[in-house]
């Protein structure tokens, strides 16, 4: 008997019985008189079990303010294994957002994590330790936009935001009004998907980009159903949503291949092995820059056979590379 089944089992003599004896609980459990002490000790100090000795009965019952009442143990219980894992997807979820929402709701589950455990906080701490979480070109977002729009995108709240747009011209500044549908974390960065009042349509707006974020009372929210999201935003490359999209060809090198072959580029993606060893990919996209960028990664070990505006950018970008190359050689 683990001792998850001994705390329900000490938990339901005691409900049953009112007042059961030492000696009875070691019989029904089959434990020592040093694990048996363990086992209430922890019951009554980490579990709020009010477990009481009653001298005068020579037995446990429960304390006078729960009698006739019924105490419950907590109703979720974990493994050691499970409480690890737990603990990991703590730590994972929290380095998303090291100063905003999540952190700041997490840590109360950690606390009771740690409780569960029973090695007390230096075992968890130590765990967390040994598990690194490696993010690049992390964009940190102001945690008072972060907490803003995931309360509105839960409490389904209109938002007025103040948004930069980047690109060329420095970067645009625009004020508008969004019914936010969803959050997506992309790459190490946090986007709101949302219907743009002004503009009429779904739109994704990189939270970093907000300079600010103010929830409104009243005013009707536009929520659309998750399946056309996806369809009007799920369907290009990478984080660029909206339109039609096109199907890149893609031919990788034999060396290259094992690699590539074993990475899903997009869900509707189509692949195969050439006789030659090569691994054919072809995935669709809508907009040419993320996957330009991820192309890049693979310079001289990919070729793009189609369509034929892709190819054209991806050798732009080679030839400029090389001409920036020179450039510092020369200088």
């Amino acid at each position: 008997m683990d001792r998850t089944e001994r705390f329900y089992k000490i938990e339901m003599l005691i409900r049953s019985r009112g007042c059961v004896s030492f000696a009875e609980l070691m019989a029904a459990l089959e434990v020592s008189p040093a694990t048996l002490k363990r086992d209430l000790q922890y019951l009554r100090e980490r579990m709020d079990a009010p477990i009481e000795y009653d001298a005068s009965e020579n037995g446990y019952r429960f304390g006078q303010q729960w009698r006739g009442q019924r105490h419950e143990l907590p109703g979720v219980w974990f493994s050691e294994k499970e409480l690890h894992a737990l603990l990991t997807m703590h730590q994972l979820m929290a380095s998303l957002d090291e100063n905003g929402l999540l952190n700041r709701h997490l840590q109360p589950m950690l606390d009771k994590l740690i409780g569960m455990l029973g090695g007390g906080e230096h075992q968890a701490q130590e765990m967390t330790r040994r598990i690194k979480l490696i993010s690049t070109a992390r964009r940190r977002v102001a945690s008072e936009h972060f907490e803003t729009v995931g309360s509105a995108v839960v409490k389904r709240q209109r938002l007025r935001i103040r948004y930069r747009k980047r690109g060329q011209g420095g970067g645009a500044i625009s004020e508008r009004e969004v019914s936010p549908q969803r959050l997506v974390h992309y790459r190490n960065t946090w986007y709101l998907d949302a219907w743009c009042h002004a503009s009429e349509g779904m739109r994704r707006f990189a939270l970093d980009a907000m300079e600010e974020a103010q929830a409104l009372e009243g005013g009707g929210v536009e929520t659309l159903p998750l399946r056309q999201l996806e369809e009007e935003l799920d369907q290009g490359y990478g984080i660029f949503a909206g339109g039609d999209p096109q199907w890149a060809t893609l031919v990788f090198s034999e060396s290259a291949a094992p690699w590539v072959a074993s990475e899903e580029w997009h869900p509707s993606q189509r692949s195969e092995w050439l006789p030659d060893g090569r691994w054919q990919l072809e995935i669709p996209f809508v907009d040419a820059t993320e996957l330009l960028m991820d192309l890049l990664r693979h310079a001289g070990q990919v070729e793009v056979l189609s369509p034929e505006s892709l190819k054209e950018a991806y050798a732009q970008r080679l030839r400029s590379a090389v001409a920036a190359l020179d450039k510092a050689k020369a200088s």
